[in-house]
């Protein structure tokens, strides 16, 4: 159980395997589901020389409170300083996220130190998002929470991997491309042709994280 500064307790699950060299992958889940299906995932960072630490969002998995922007970023960063008390310093982390947690890694990720970053189905901005969902209504107006990552991913400078399928019905591919061109170097690519939003743990994504 991870505690944020407004005292909820997030659900999480931690992965340690006592070997000091090994960078620890934080997993910033999307706003389907519970930690139970990101099992396959999970499984596969088990077969990498890695650690990992994956928490579920305030109002998920049966944590209390609502998610808003500002309460996830205040998840995320509370998982940053969990990883810190034991031990593990910021630039031995790598952030992931993923959809929805992309927004978050994005913001958290900015003007820090950590090893790596990896974006998987990013979109550029709540906005843009909705925009494409709904051309007709005024979303910026409507919209409370923007996680605009289109204006924050200049502000990192970690190393980088954005992934995304060509085929994403929900978060349109234009806008990871879009989220690879703004990032600085050193920056890495994983266009999948045929990958929807649920992109799949295929031998040719996971050799790209391997590498990354």
């Amino acid at each position: 159980r991870i505690k944020t500064k407004d005292n909820i307790e997030l659900l999480s699950w931690y992965h340690n395997k006592n070997i000091i060299d090994y960078k620890t992958i934080l997993f910033l889940h999307g706003n389907a589901g519970s930690l139970e299906n990101r099992i396959h995932k999970i499984n596969h960072f088990n077969n990498m020389k890695v650690n990992f630490l994956i928490l579920a969002w305030r109002g998920f998995s049966g944590n209390k409170g609502k998610p808003t922007e500002k309460g996830l970023y205040e998840d995320a960063r509370s998982a940053v300083r969990w990883l810190n008390h034991k031990g593990i310093i910021t630039n031995n982390i790598i952030i992931y996220g993923e959809s929805l947690g992309t927004g978050v890694a994005t913001e958290i990720s900015q003007n820090n130190n950590f090893a790596g970053i990896i974006l998987e189905s990013p979109f550029t901005s709540m906005v843009d998002a909705g925009r494409d969902k709904y051309p007709y209504l005024p979303v910026r107006l409507l919209l409370k929470d923007k996680y605009e990552s289109d204006k924050k991913i200049k502000n990192i400078n970690s190393p980088i991997l954005i992934m995304h399928g060509r085929v994403d019905n929900i978060v349109p591919f234009h806008m990871g491309k879009k989220m690879y061109e703004l990032a600085n170097e050193p920056k890495y690519s994983y266009f999948s042709e045929y990958d929807d939003h649920m992109m799949e743990y295929n031998e040719n994504l996971l050799n790209h994280l391997k590498k990354f």
